[in-house]
């Protein structure tokens, strides 16, 4: 098999982007790999995702479109699919020789799965040196539970966000939306783009290593202070007293963040509570937090003046807040819409679809424009062809009989 010049592989059309020409093999599968190498294509990098013969797991998860998850859309944006059977030699091979032209390799299997398969980082970094290799887990490398499978929500139940989230005294809540997946997602791709700065000065790829253990101790790093001689049950809770947060009003909810003298003194004219404002009793967040039950009844009657709409445009740019909205909201939302967060993609099996753009923008490098996520490995043969393999070796791994 003749080996492709890597340019055939890393061509992707449209404006540069910061990462153009570089090619990541993404071998991960749920959120925090999958959405870190999004973020990496993003930026102009050539994303292949490379997916068993079942697919991705998160293809199976529950959605309302009939031929594909709608997570898994939302989150491998602008990659092309390739599957292959990495327990099959010719699997294997064709992996192998989509490494010599990667710049990057991410997987989340657990510690000990690559080595067993032939696809861990001494093996791989020896075809490629200048490979950046990036193993995304829930425990890290080492320790007793290196070999325990790793979710969002188990983590942030380990790691004490649950216990903070929920009220004080009364049950932990888990914060939905998979935050700590998302926060590993952006760990990956700046870590990854970090060791690619890296190796244009020594030539020499390497490992990189993201966990969700890592993410959600990140995430709480200014509750994660333990001074010297402190007791165990101390206040880790920024939460203001309840000043700062959600708020009932005539028709719907409210979220009003007014921690600062000004913010807090803007609110308190708004809702025509200048009293409060002048009272030396609340005249910081710690005294306010203090005397929150004797503030927020006080504001709550004063906000059902109003619904929640009003009372957003009432304080427009003098008082941070928001109306809850539902996510379907933010599709036509004028700032949205100005910023260009949201475009029209066509997928091959579901049609047309709005979604996310990009989540960084570049003024001089905006890199070419996002595609919709693949089809299960609707892209095989052409990237295939594109490294070299030939027709019969395509046919046998796509099982196509001529």
């Amino acid at each position: 098999m003749a080996t492709t010049p890597k340019s055939t592989l890393s061509e992707r059309a449209g404006p540069a982007g910061p990462l153009s020409g570089v090619i990541v093999l993404d071998l991960s599968a749920y959120i925090a790999g999958p959405y870190g190498c999004t973020l990496l294509a993003d930026q102009g990098a050539r994303v292949i995702k490379i997916e068993p013969p079942d697919g991705d797991n998160l293809r199976k998860y529950p959605s309302t479109l009939e031929d594909e998850s709608r997570a898994f859309i939302g989150i491998n944006r602008s990659k092309l699919g390739v599957a292959l059977d990495l327990k099959k030699a010719e699997g294997l091979a064709a992996l192998l020789r989509l490494v010599r032209a990667a710049d990057v390799l991410v997987h989340n299997f657990r510690p000990g799965v690559p080595k067993r398969l032939g696809i861990d980082f001494d093996q791989l970094s020896q075809i490629n040196p200048r490979l950046i290799y990036c193993a995304v887990t829930g425990y890290g490398e080492k320790g007793p539970l290196k070999d325990k499978a790793g979710y969002d929500q188990v983590l942030q139940t380990m790691t004490g966000m649950c216990t903070l989230q929920g009220k004080r005294g009364g049950a932990p809540e888990i914060i939905y939306g998979s935050v700590v997946d998302y926060y590993a997602a952006a760990l990956l791709a700046g870590g990854v783009s970090s060791a690619l700065y890296e190796r244009e000065r020594s030539g020499r790829g390497q490992f990189v290593g993201v966990s969700l253990l890592r993410s959600a101790l990140t995430m709480q790093s200014a509750r994660l202070v333990w001074v010297d001689g402190e007791p165990r049950d101390i206040g880790r809770d920024f939460r203001s007293g309840g000043i700062t947060g959600l708020h009932p009003t005539r028709e719907g909810y409210l979220y009003i963040s007014a921690n600062t003298p000004h913010f807090w003194r803007a609110l308190c004219e708004k809702v025509k509570l200048p009293e409060l404002a002048a009272n030396e009793r609340y005249d910081s967040v710690r005294k306010r937090a203090q005397h929150a039950a004797e503030i927020v009844p006080k504001l709550h009657e004063a906000l059902h003046e109003r619904t929640a709409l009003e009372w957003e445009a009432h304080f427009g740019d003098q008082v941070p807040c928001a109306a809850a909205r539902a996510i379907e909201d933010v599709f036509d939302n004028e700032q949205v819409l100005a910023e260009e967060m949201v475009t029209t993609l066509d997928h091959s099996l579901v049609g047309k679809y709005r979604g996310l753009t990009r989540s960084i923008k570049f003024d001089r490098t905006p890199g070419p424009a996002p595609f919709a996520a693949p089809s299960f490995g609707e892209h095989t043969r052409a990237v295939l062809e594109s490294a070299g393999c030939s027709e019969a070796e395509i046919e046998a791994l796509i099982g196509v009989r001529s």
